[in-house]
């Protein structure tokens, strides 16, 4: 973060008042304001810099990342912007598990115990579909990201799975904020970006992506 700083270009006193870590709509529509500003001539600073950033929330688990999200609509292609938000959010959330996994585990068996005990007893019902599992969790909100994100590897999740089940969990909610970030400046929340439209598609997309789990326990009941 500090070397995406001193490689940023030279920006006015009320450029630089913009440039923060967004925290409501009209802090993600100045920002924009200022990254789109430069973006086609310090292409790679401006790129490296939204790229670090996310990855940054992700880590320490930071409000904010939705209006990256949206932001990343209004700055990139769609296909760009979508493999961004994704690569972003799958190592970001790595790197919080191999955080956890290194120095979390105390604090997850202190304050969470019971939440944890729950879902590891759901994630061995799901061992054979664990990335299946971890797409449906990412996709619905039973279960908020950061506790995913530090009990995995207590529960024996492994990394490789969580971070493929992560990249593509994200994509369909990452789906409807890039469109949205789209028309940016006719936004006014966050909440604005969902529409019963996209929940219902979330909605449809979840289903499909635990079905396999579901038909194959099925078919073992049926012929065991």
């Amino acid at each position: 973060m500090f070397l995406v700083y001193k490689n940023f270009p030279q920006l006015s006193e009320g450029e630089r008042e913009c440039i923060k870590i967004p925290r409501d709509m009209d802090d993600a529509k100045a920002l924009g304001k200022v990254l789109s500003r430069y973006k086609d001539t310090f292409y790679v600073q401006v790129l490296v810099a939204y790229f670090a950033t996310y990855v940054f929330l992700q880590t320490f688990a930071i409000p904010g990342s939705i209006f990256l999200s949206i932001l990343s609509g209004f700055l990139y292609p769609f296909p760009l912007a979508l493999f961004l938000v994704c690569l972003c959010s799958g190592l970001g959330a790595s790197f919080c598990y191999m955080l956890s996994y290194l120095v979390g585990r105390p604090v997850v068996y202190r304050y969470l115990t019971e939440k944890a005990v729950k879902w590891s007893e759901q994630v061995e019902r799901h061992r054979e579909h664990l990335i299946n599992y971890i797409i449906f969790l990412r996709i619905t909100p039973f279960l908020p990201n950061w506790f995913i994100n530090i009990t995995s590897p207590v529960i024996n999740v492994p990394l490789k799975v969580f971070f493929i089940g992560t990249f593509l969990g994200v994509a369909p909610p990452s789906f409807v904020a890039i469109k949205a970030g789209t028309t940016l400046y006719q936004l006014t929340t966050a909440g604005e970006a969902v529409s019963w439209n996209s929940v219902f598609v979330l909605m449809i997309l979840a289903i499909l992506s635990i079905l396999p789990a579901v038909f194959q326990k099925k078919l073992k009941q049926k012929f065991e």
